[in-house]
């Protein structure tokens, strides 16, 4: 991988940065009184979070303040997710809900962006049936929202630039980030897999790693800003330079983030079975300041179907990931993703999936009914169960992981945990947290808490909650 072929050079950004300034100038002529309102709303995952929060850094520089309804704003900028079909037509939904205030406020400005905007047919329809969008953008000239924003602010032309390629690493970008306490810090782009059943490389692009000193350097800055907990962000964090440096791939890189000095800990998203190893776990299990929490997508425990889905893992290489870590870190929380009803699946290939789900006793599950998306090879799939039918296999599922989940709470009772106070929750003077296992936990406590990690023994455990008190 040449780093060199995905960077955006310096040159580039240097023009954003004067577009910006451009910007700031226009608006303040026309609005001289108040800055002008921005509604930004994200869909979708946690790096389309990332993305947004230096959507939300870029606009700030640009002079906006921002407001939480789109009534209320002068610039309404949805980032969008193409993952699942209902996202998409939420999307759909929420952007014809914007036509009527548009009409008695002309001057408001409607922008598109994310996954979603990457695919032509998406494009094409906003262009031809929604007259009251501004500005489309893809995934891959994000960084270039200043010129988009000036162009319009001086033509009051429409802007649409799904620009395609294998994508970019743009860094030096201004962030601003939603909250104090955990921070989103992306470590690389894009996916070199293709699942067959998954648009993410079509829309996001190749796979691209971010310089290993610029990513602890990040790290370092929001450890010394007060963050606590660091999520690191990949498709597949797993294949973090591993076509580039052996010596920093990424148990090395999250080794180095480990030993930075400071009171945080660090999670880390998605891990891939394929690329995953036993010296990840074990740095995992080196390190109080590793969050004792994997998530392994498996989304089908037959063999037949991991094939057709081209996962490049088998059921035993899988487990015998799932046995070394447990082996390692016998306190490990596991959680995973299952997409139920996969294009040809039978009932007794989804019982395999079950007694995967026995075997390995996940703290949760994030499970989906398959969800065809165009441009995909499972697209076009022969899929002879019905949605009715898959509707119920989701069901006993989710009933059984509902059991599993109750069980393993309840053997937290009594227990103590380290748990970062994340804010107040329902019930006067109750706390919210989530354990290092990334259980959420509530407890009664003072306010001052919020931001510091504390000790909180389980008195009384839910399925999905629990909830105890500060220990003493």
């Amino acid at each position: 991988m040449n780093k060199d072929k995905f960077s955006v050079p310096q040159e580039e950004l240097n023009k954003q940065k004067e577009y910006m300034n451009l910007v700031r100038t226009v608006i303040t002529s026309r609005y001289p009184v108040e800055a002008p309102k921005a509604f930004v709303h994200t869909y979708g995952c946690q790096g389309n979070v990332a993305d947004s929060e230096k959507i939300l850094g870029m606009l700030s520089e640009m002079g906006y303040e921002f407001c939480q309804s789109p009534e209320e704003a002068d610039l309404v900028l949805y980032n969008t997710c193409a993952i699942r079909e209902h996202a998409e037509d939420r999307v759909f939904g929420n952007v014809g809900a914007l036509k009527p205030i548009k009409k008695q406020r002309p001057d408001m400005i409607i922008a598109l962006c994310g996954c979603m905007m990457q695919q032509q047919s998406v494009a094409d329809r906003i262009k031809n049936s929604f007259s009251h969008v501004n500005l489309v953008f893809g995934t891959h000239v994000a960084y270039k929202l200043p010129e988009f924003m000036y162009r319009i602010l001086c033509t009051g032309k429409r802007v649409f630039d799904i620009t395609d390629s294998d994508g970019n690493i743009v860094e030096g970008l201004p962030v601003m980030r939603e909250g104090t306490l955990r921070a989103w810090i992306p470590i690389m782009y894009g996916c070199n897999n293709f699942c067959s059943y998954c648009i993410v490389p079509y829309v996001r692009g190749r796979e691209r790693s971010r310089d290993f000193d610029a990513v602890l350097n990040e790290v370092r800055d929001v450890v010394s800003a007060g963050y606590k907990e660091i999520t690191l962000l990949g498709q597949n964090v797993n294949s973090y330079n591993k076509d580039l440096d052996e010596d920093k791939r990424f148990p090395a890189l999250l080794k180095a983030i480990s030993e930075i000095e400071g009171d945080f800990i660090v999670r880390f998203m998605t891990s891939h079975p394929r690329d995953c190893t036993k010296e990840l776990l074990d740095v995992m299990a080196s390190s109080d300041k590793i969050a004792k929490h994997l998530h392994l997508p498996f989304q089908s425990g037959n063999d037949r179907v991991l094939r057709e889905m081209n996962r490049h893992y088998d059921r035993e290489k899988y487990l015998s990931l799932i046995d070394y870590a447990y082996k390692v870190m016998p306190e490990l929380s596991i959680t995973s993703d299952v997409i139920v009803g996969f294009p040809g699946e039978t009932y007794e290939e989804f019982c395999d999936t079950l007694s995967l789900i026995e075997r390995v006793k996940y703290t949760s599950l994030f499970t989906f009914i398959f969800s065809a998306r165009p441009g995909t090879k499972a697209y076009s799939m022969p899929d002879p169960i019905s949605r009715e039918e898959k509707g119920k296999w989701f069901k006993e599922l989710t009933d059984l992981q509902e059991k599993i989940a109750g069980e393993r709470t309840a053997n937290m009772k009594g227990k103590t945990y380290r748990v970062l106070v994340e804010g107040t929750a329902k019930g006067e003077g109750m706390l919210s947290g989530r354990t290092g296992g990334n259980i959420i936990i509530e407890f009664p406590g003072d306010e001052s808490l919020i931001g510091e990690f504390i000790d909180v023994t389980v008195t009384n455990p839910r399925t999905w909650i629990v909830y105890g008190e500060i220990a003493k």
